[in-house]
């Protein structure tokens, strides 16, 4: 996406990608397919650009945070495939290591767990013969797909870095910006191996597009660029962005912040300052429709759902474990469970309550160790449901403000591409959802609660 300094979209671009899941736990996306999708995407905004391309100052990357990847540091070959966030295949693994929570929760603003880079890459090293031989032959890079990306793109084969995405392996320090060695150790990982450690705003390369030479200058993760969708942080307000997973984000500044059950994020940082939210992650929104969806296949599913979202009254509940339960839960093996029987409106409805309810637990976690917010922004692709909108009102009790542009990740990475403007115009007022009376839902929540707490005490949480 190509924006203007209005904040404007003056050219887009998207070519879609598979996701594979090989196995049970298993999600990936083939890496040279990946790669190839932005180079396609990159081009064609060029051409949409036509002559107006030559006015192209600086780009940015945002990914997914917790993908990692294996490659050759000579020839640039993928060793591996892209192993996504959603993936959990070394959660036993995991569990065997002896890693104190909390030591790693200060260390590192995360938890232990397969979600995050450092067990995919042991994976890798344990599983895969072209990594373990690259490794012997001193010819293996690995790390963040951002990494893997920046090397593939740049004319200049940089391998680097930046904060937001070396934070989503489990190896990076919090505090010292940088590869953590008793963590290294721990997973027995060489920081040879691993790119250089830079800051988010920084000179990545050069990407070179037909006649053009254009800086790479901004790389970060995709919730944390969402958060500067419309200028700078909002300090009483907490962000929710929900796409494949469900992220709730609140801002604590400069300010380290540790929660029990929630992350303590970096979502920019460069040699001056870094700043930080308090984070709760949902791993099934729009993967526990996917999830459904290949149960019960629906055709044109998006137009039946808010006519759904508005009929059914009393679904059943679900316990969503898809792709693993995060916060602020955080149990990696995790089964879903539909708990009775119903239509397939039912169904469907349930998967979009579960989402509320977890985002909903997060936002009362989040309020046992900061000042409550005022409101909730909303973003990303499930943001279009109105009544998702609206139940998350009601059970927060707090408004929700849609934007008019859901699409939040990209405009506030061209924000701080743009670096920082003062001018980040909204150009169109976006859509307030006031909490309601809503016993129904309350009475819902409080049910799924229980339930939950019944199926932790299962698994001796």
């Amino acid at each position: 996406m190509v924006f203007n300094l209005e904040g404007e979209v003056v050219a887009r671009s998207e070519r879609p990608i598979q996701t594979l899941h090989p196995r049970t736990h298993f999600v990936e996306h083939n890496a040279d397919d990946l790669v190839q999708s932005i180079r396609d995407s990159i081009s064609d905004v060029i051409q949409q650009l036509g002559p107006r391309a030559q006015f192209v100052e600086a780009a940015g990357l945002a990914t997914q945070r917790s993908n990692v990847v294996c490659w050759d540091k000579i020839s640039g070959a993928a060793l591996s495939p892209i192993i996504s966030w959603q993936d959990t295949r070394a959660h036993a693994w995991m569990k065997q290591l002896d890693l104190d929570r909390l030591d790693i929760h200060k260390t590192t603003g995360l938890f232990p767990s397969a979600h995050y880079g450092a067990s995919k890459l042991r994976w890798c090293l344990d599983n895969l013969d072209a990594v373990k031989q690259a490794q012997a032959e001193r010819r293996l890079y690995f790390g963040p797909m951002s990494s893997y990306l920046v090397y593939k793109l740049v004319a200049e084969k940089n391998c680097f870095a930046d904060p937001v995405n070396a934070s989503r392996t489990l190896l990076w320090h919090i505090h010292r910006k940088d590869w953590d060695q008793f963590l290294l150790d721990k997973f027995g990982i060489a920081s040879d191996n691993l790119p250089q450690c830079v800051a988010t705003s920084h000179h990545y390369g050069t990407l070179e597009i037909e006649n053009y030479r254009i800086p790479l200058t901004v790389v970060t993760g995709d919730q944390s660029s969402a958060l500067y969708a419309y200028g700078d942080l909002q300090y009483d307000t907490a962000y929710v962005n929900i796409g494949t997973g469900a992220f709730v984000s609140r801002p604590s500044g400069y300010a380290l912040l540790y929660a029990r059950r929630l992350l303590t994020s970096v979502i920019y940082s460069d040699p001056k300052d870094s700043r930080y939210v308090l984070e709760g992650t949902v791993n099934g929104a729009g993967a526990a429709i996917e999830w459904l969806q290949k149960q019960y296949p629906v055709d044109d599913l998006w137009t039946k759902l808010p006519q759904w979202l508005e009929r059914v009254t009393d679904p059943p509940l679900f316990l969503n474990g898809v792709s693993g339960l995060a916060a602020p839960y955080w149990i990696a093996d995790f089964e879903s469970e539909l708990q009775e029987d119903s239509s397939i409106e039912g169904k469907y409805v349930a998967v979009i309550d579960s989402i509320v309810f977890l985002l909903n637990a997060n936002v009362q976690e989040m309020m046992k160790f900061a000042s409550p917010p005022q409101q909730l922004q909303i973003s990303g692709g499930l943001a279009h449901l109105d009544n998702l909108c609206q139940r998350l009102a009601d059970l927060s009790r707090l408004p929700v403000y849609r934007p008019k542009q859901v699409e939040a990740t990209a405009r506030g990475l061209a924000y701080l591409v743009a670096k920082m403007p003062m001018h980040w115009p909204e150009n169109e007022h976006g859509e307030w959802f006031k909490p309601r009376d809503n016993s129904i839902l309350d009475n819902r929540f409080l049910l799924w609660e229980q339930s939950m707490l019944q199926r932790m005490r299962q698994h001796g949480e």
